[in-house]
């Protein structure tokens, strides 16, 4: 791979990190409100929980012979049997089904976000932010679908391979690393689809990789604030376009022709 000059490296990566990062959310929470973008806001959610409340009454058995399978495993099945009255038993089992539902709901509402609502959400910021930024269309639908696959099966298997830990005690951190994760991955391709080249957004998935990641984490902690998450997924989106539009800007003025061979 051919080296980057030094200084043009240098001026490149200078700045904060947490500068950076604040300043793209602060303009994704000023953007969040506007009147354009508050249906963006309210579709995801509402598709979202349609779609999981059919599949849950059209595999209601499934879903609570997992459940069962589950609660089984930890020893909480057992005592639950046992419990009377009954209706604490069924309370109980209720709000298992719900700490199930809340999260594939919310998940799902990135996955729509990023997939159907970031053109909205880019011609918005691009317009009034960045009109002058060349669109370079180097994303794909395609490339938008497989890169919302991978990220999907990566956050899952982060899941599974880690949940030994929550037996440790250690689990507590599983949620905000795995959320840091799929918000960045889901999120940074759609971000640039419309405006960089491939090369473009190879150089700056490599380059800003600390940056992405900690755009991420903080999007993601969003989610777990009660009535703040019903904004996460669309907050996240708006973070990720500013940010990411503006590391574009920069990188064309600073290095004009990229090498054709960065990693992502």
């Amino acid at each position: 791979m051919p080296a980057l000059p030094f200084m043009a490296e240098f001026r490149y990566l200078e700045g904060g990190i947490v500068e950076s990062i604040f300043q793209a959310l602060s303009r994704a929470f000023r953007d969040l409100f506007q009147f354009q973008v508050l249906w963006i806001i309210v579709w995801p959610i509402l598709a979202a929980s349609l779609l999981w409340v059919v599949l849950g009454v059209v595999f209601w058995g499934t879903f609570s012979g997992w459940i069962a399978e589950a609660l089984t495993a930890i020893g909480i099945q057992t005592w639950l049997e046992g419990v009377e009255p009954r209706w604490i038993a069924y309370g109980i089992q209720a709000i298992a089904h719900l700490i199930l539902f809340v999260p594939l709901v919310f998940v799902t509402a990135l996955v729509i976000t990023a997939l159907f609502a970031m053109p909205a959400l880019i011609g918005l910021v691009a317009r009034r932010d960045y009109p002058l930024l060349k669109r370079e269309k180097g994303g794909t639908l395609a490339g938008s679908l497989f890169n919302a696959l991978i990220a999907l099966a990566i956050f899952i298997t982060i899941w599974l391979i880690t949940l030994p830990l929550w037996l440790a005690g250690a689990g507590v951190v599983i949620p905000f690393v795995a959320a840091a994760y799929l918000n960045q991955r889901l999120f940074r391709y759609d971000a640039l689809a419309e405006h960089a080249t491939q090369e473009e957004m190879r150089a700056i998935f490599s380059r800003d990789r600390p940056r992405l990641w900690g755009l991420g984490l903080l999007a993601g902690l969003v989610q777990f604030v009660p009535i703040l998450n019903l904004f996460a997924a669309v907050l996240a989106g708006l973070a990720f376009i500013h940010f990411c539009l503006a590391r574009l800007s920069e990188l064309r003025h600073e290095l004009p022709e990229l090498p054709r061979e960065l990693p992502l």
